[in-house]
């Protein structure tokens, strides 16, 4: 009898522990489709409103976090992290920052590219699209499908008007919208568009080009086609499947404001990430006025 209830024992305590060990196993698994994502702020730049990296990655990593479980955030601020492995564990960076000879990955070419080589997506707002033509411009077309080159991209204000969007996941509950920003256009992109897929298009009016030819306000090869649609906003891939988002709004903090805008980029962060887009996009809530007026650079003016 005693032996027959030792055996008996026994068995309940195996059961026990297989019991126990379930859950584990079922967080382990959760974890494993846990993505993680770095947005990287650019230094102090413009004024008041403007430019506004620190808040605006501040932003969207709230608005991650409120509303997508299966991503965790990482926020830098005022440049690129010191720590060599601060990107070792994510699956995607996100880049707002001033560009030109001095956007703050230029020295990191390297790095980037080991981590896009193992599927790292990359995202690029506002003016961290625009880089040197050559070696950096390369890389560019490579991680993210284009970039703003001088002499043949332009950077003028305008309202936009979206008026029909794709269907893609980045495009997820996002609607038709116009909204007035420094929409960068006429952008370098790999030749024939080769797995790059247009996310916002619209058509400058002229007005954009009255400016006189410069290094970003004008040139003979966009002047040739005004009243042409121009992509700014687009998606792109790789053979290897790393993914990336280009994004040439931003410029004006308060478009944070508007949900489709704000949407629009959220699902491209998620999608990067290759983690699952909502069906009706991220669920992102309206975004008050005092939330738009947190964590900004410059102190708020008297008016």
């Amino acid at each position: 009898m005693m032996l027959q209830f030792v055996r008996s024992l026994g068995l309940l305590l195996a059961c026990a522990a297989l019991v126990t060990l379930a859950p584990s196993k079922a967080a382990s698994a959760a974890s494993t489709d846990t993505k993680t994502v770095a947005l990287v702020a650019g230094r102090p730049s413009h004024g008041y409103g403007a430019h506004e990296h620190n808040a605006g990655c501040r932003l969207l990593a709230a608005e991650l976090e409120r509303h997508v479980p299966d991503v965790k955030v990482k926020v830098f601020l005022n440049g690129w992290p010191e720590d060599p492995h601060a990107f070792d564990d994510v699956d995607a960076v996100v880049m707002y920052c001033d560009g030109g000879e001095g956007h703050m990955v230029n020295p990191h070419l390297d790095q980037v590219n080991a981590l896009v080589d193992r599927g790292v997506g990359i995202a690029c707002l506002h003016y961290a699209v625009e880089v040197p033509k050559g070696e950096p411009g390369d890389a560019f077309l490579d991680w993210i499908g284009g970039y703003f080159e001088t002499d043949w991209s332009v950077n003028p204000h305008w309202t936009a008007e979206f008026t029909a969007l794709p269907e893609h996941p980045v495009t997820r509950g996002v609607h038709p919208f116009a909204i007035n920003d420094e929409w960068y256009y006429h952008m370098r992109f790999r030749d024939d568009m080769e797995d790059v897929t247009p996310i916002l298009t619209a058509v400058p009016p002229e007005s954009t080009l009255s400016r006189p030819d410069g290094p970003h306000s004008g040139n003979p090869f966009v002047r040739a086609e005004v009243g042409q649609p121009q992509h700014v906003a687009w998606v792109s891939e790789r053979p290897d499947g790393a993914r990336g988002f280009g994004f040439t709004g931003g410029h004006t903090h308060w478009n944070w404001g508007n949900d489709d805008f704000r949407r629009l980029v959220l699902n491209a962060i998620v999608w990067i990430a290759h983690a699952d887009v909502p069906a009706d996009g991220v669920p992102t809530g309206r975004v008050s006025r005092g939330r738009l007026e947190e964590n900004q650079d410059e102190p708020k003016p008297g008016e």
